[in-house]
């Protein structure tokens, strides 16, 4: 046990002494979390590129294949709200790995299910372990690094969520194709395990404080500036995925181009989001309230931009990118909003940004279906923008980008 280790484990449980920084920075461990990352995210996405070979190989529609994503999503909302509690006298490091073995069983549940029913139990599996790693990952990277570089270790992290989004969904096709769709959730299964190898050599013991409790939701929630903070995260994700999820349907109907064009654009915006990552780190250590307000004034006024162009593929296609380059900076901006606005609280302020930002992926595919059936993808792109604009008149006017907790 390292001497850093062992000040951890006999730490005070009082104020922000719960979550002492490291003195140098344990990268090891950190990049084990990224690699974390991106075995959950990857294993999050895969169905939404397998759901037809899977739904004909279990003889069910591909409406209730899909619910294999319904069912991580809402598991996961319920686990960030109740896994501080339920965890709380229980070593980090120990809680980590066993979402780690939870994302090698769940994938080796989906490889060898024989119906929606075992199907259905794997992606929940997955939707406890994203939902619980989500929700520590903030409060872990505060105990890994020295406190000025958290922002660029979170960039780190999430650069494991750039990647899988560049990554899962045409490999995932692609192998699915040649190999069958079980043996690609077989591959990640194999990585599943490899994180787990990873993590258990590198993550140092994470002793907790054992004083988080459901009542701790409500009380991080009334402190000056934390609930206003968390309404413009759901703002923020809201109309990012009120985007996102109709960015097809505008680059075929707006835009006017072809599957290939379509392809080539969100590998853009895949690759332009994993860069943003560590641009956002970079603009945080010098500046984090204009960081957590030009990232939603830049997409705000993107969206509008994208909404009035028109049949322009070259502009549009540039504004995507621009758009996947802001978003990447934004969850690494919260998360380091979190560590320090409430960093004697920062696993249960991850709890409330899991499911600020759970909430939002319905809220703004809800909305985004509504507004579509109504006024088409610009109509959607012109919604979208417009709230992120609204989110950052409410970042601007009452999000604090740094309050002294004193709970």
């Amino acid at each position: 046990m390292s001497e850093w280790a062992q000040r951890t484990e006999l730490g005070s449980k009082s104020g922000t002494e719960r979550t002492p920084a490291r003195e140098e920075p344990a990268w090891s461990a950190v990049l084990s979390m990224a690699l974390g990352v991106f075995g959950l995210v990857t294993a999050e996405f895969l169905p939404a590129s397998l759901l037809t070979p899977m739904a004909a190989d279990l003889g069910i529609s591909e409406g209730a294949a899909g619910q294999a994503v319904t069912a991580t999503a809402a598991v996961a909302l319920v686990t960030s709200l109740l896994i501080v509690a339920a965890t709380r006298r229980i070593d980090r490091r120990l809680v980590l790995l066993a979402f780690s073995v939870l994302l090698v069983v769940s994938n080796l549940l989906v490889a060898f299910a024989p119906d929606l029913p075992v199907l259905l139990i794997g992606r929940v599996l997955l939707g406890v372990a994203i939902g619980g790693f989500w929700t520590m990952s903030a409060a872990v990277i505060m105990r890994l690094v020295p406190k000025a570089l958290v922002p660029r270790a979170l960039s780190i992290l999430f650069s494991g969520v750039s990647a899988a989004t560049v990554l899962a969904a045409p490999v995932g096709s692609y192998l699915g194709d040649l190999a069958g769709w079980r043996n690609v959730f077989l591959i990640a299964a194999a990585l599943g395990l490899l994180t787990l190898i990873v993590q258990f050599a590198t993550l140092p013991s994470l002793a907790s404080s054992g004083s988080a409790r459901m009542r701790t939701l409500v009380d991080v929630l009334m402190r000056p500036g934390v609930g206003l903070g968390m309404i413009a995260i759901a703002l923020v994700f809201t109309g990012h995925f009120a985007l996102f999820t109709y960015i097809r349907p505008f680059l075929e109907t707006v835009t006017g181009v072809g599957i290939n064009a379509v392809s080539g654009i969100l590998l853009g915006f895949g690759i332009a989001n994993f860069l943003g990552t560590y641009l956002g780190g970079l603009m945080l250590e010098r500046n984090m309230r204009l960081t957590l307000m030009g990232m939603p004034l830049m997409m705000g006024i993107l969206g509008l931009g994208l909404a009035s162009a028109g049949s322009a593929p070259l502009a549009d296609a540039a504004m995507i990118t621009l758009w996947g380059l802001a978003f990447g900076a934004v969850p690494v901006a919260w998360s380091t909003w979190i560590t320090r606005t409430i960093p004697d609280e920062a696993e249960t302020g991850g709890g409330l940004f899991v499911a600020a930002v759970q909430l939002a992926i319905a809220m703004g595919a809800a909305m985004g279906g509504a507004i579509f059936e109504v006024s088409g993808a610009a109509g959607v792109f012109t919604a979208g923008g417009a709230i992120l604009l609204a989110a950052t008149l409410m970042i601007g006017l009452g999000v604090r980008a740094r309050t002294a907790a004193t709970a």
